[in-house]
């Protein structure tokens, strides 16, 4: 937005450092910041994720389209190992973390369905998940953003649906501790055609980087 048409807020309230780390690089030129109290927010550690900031979780499947049993499946069993982790949120305040804590993010309607059902059968519980669009303006201490599709050949929308910059940047900012991509490697190994498509894929693989700074010791996710 041009600076005449629009006022940016730089500061964030909601996202811990580590994750805003990745968020004002990759989206706000580097000009978002964080409030000092967020810094106190702290999530449990434990497999398969924990502790606060950017992770990034490949998984390999092929031939899902808009939706992935692979993807859904691996949210059910996170979303069973995080519940009753300790969170600490900015207030300083300590409690376990209940299902509805985490707060999962997919682009397609199909793929919102698919891991509902999962949780449901796991937990028996409904989750928090839905679309960006549902989403917009809500966090959680945890999110977790599902890409499902195993390619872009697969993916049943275009190059800009899936690689969205908004769509990756609402997904991970729901999180106010942990945010974290769920994806095939595939998207990843993209030949870009335009400098847009570049763009896009870039900020996709610059989490990715994060991820890996950001991995805790002697974990492997």
């Amino acid at each position: 937005i041009p600076d005449d048409l629009g006022l940016f807020l730089g500061t964030t309230f909601r996202l811990h450092p580590a994750v805003n780390a990745y968020i004002s690089d990759a989206f706000y030129e580097g000009r978002l910041e964080t409030a000092p109290t967020t810094a106190i927010q702290t999530l449990a550690g434990g497999p398969p994720l924990g502790g606060v900031g950017i992770r990034h979780v490949p998984l390999e499947h092929s031939g899902a389209g808009n939706r992935s049993r692979v993807e859904a499946d691996w949210v059910a069993e996170a979303i069973e190992a995080l519940v009753g982790r300790t969170w600490t949120d900015s207030d300083g305040r300590s409690r376990e973390l209940g299902p509805r804590d985490v707060l999962v993010v997919a682009p397609y309607n199909a793929q919102v369905a698919e891991i509902r059902s999962a949780v449901v059968r796991r937990l028996d519980v409904v989750p928090n998940v839905g679309t960006v669009d549902k989403f917009q303006g809500r966090e959680a201490p945890v999110a977790i953003y599902s890409m499902t599709s195993s390619s872009i050949e697969d993916a049943p929308r275009d190059f800009g649906f899936l690689y969205s910059g908004n769509r990756l940047n609402v997904a991970m900012s729901r999180a106010q501790g942990l945010a974290v991509l769920v994806c095939e490697p595939a998207l990843l190994r993209i030949a870009c055609k335009t400098p847009e498509q570049m763009r896009l894929v870039n900020a996709l693989c610059r989490l990715v980087e994060v991820a890996e700074q950001q991995l805790p010791e002697g974990a492997e996710t």
